[in-house]
């Protein structure tokens, strides 16, 4: 049995009063642009962020997000956001928490699943593409 490769990294961040409601709770729509927040220093951290995506001519569409709400996050309280990647062979699923950072309390929990997209075809890959898999450091099974 080989251990699975881990591929996760957590951000932290508070959010600003332009993300906020009347009310003081984060809006639902900003929880999307935290995700692409942690999502992007994750990939970062693997030489894999948008430069290097336009740069392998594959460009990684959204194409499924869910995003299960749990509890509201308010002004000026900070968050902690983990990013996994959990797929990686035939597209890219990453799961995500939102988390409160002084409690660990989750408040949202969310996952989005990526494609590659070949830029000068337009065409989906139906795999995976070499750049992806050397980054990760991992082999093609």
């Amino acid at each position: 049995m080989t251990d699975k490769p881990s591929f996760v990294h957590e951000i932290e961040l508070t959010p600003a009063f332009h993300d906020l409601d009347p009310m003081n709770v984060v809006w639902h729509g900003h929880y999307v642009k935290y995700l692409e927040i942690a999502r992007c220093a994750l990939l970062a951290r693997f030489d894999y962020d948008y430069p290097q995506m336009r740069d392998s001519r594959f460009a990684w569409p959204i194409v499924d997000m869910r995003l299960k709400y749990v509890a509201s996050a308010t002004f000026g309280q900070p968050l902690r956001i983990r990013a996994e990647i959990t797929e990686w062979e035939n597209r890219l699923r990453l799961d995500y928490l939102i988390k409160d950072a002084a409690s660990g309390r989750v408040l949202t929990r969310a996952h989005t699943i990526q494609v590659a997209v070949d830029v000068s075809t337009g065409q989906m890959a139906y795999v995976c593409p070499p750049v992806l898999w050397q980054c990760l450091g991992v082999q093609p099974t």
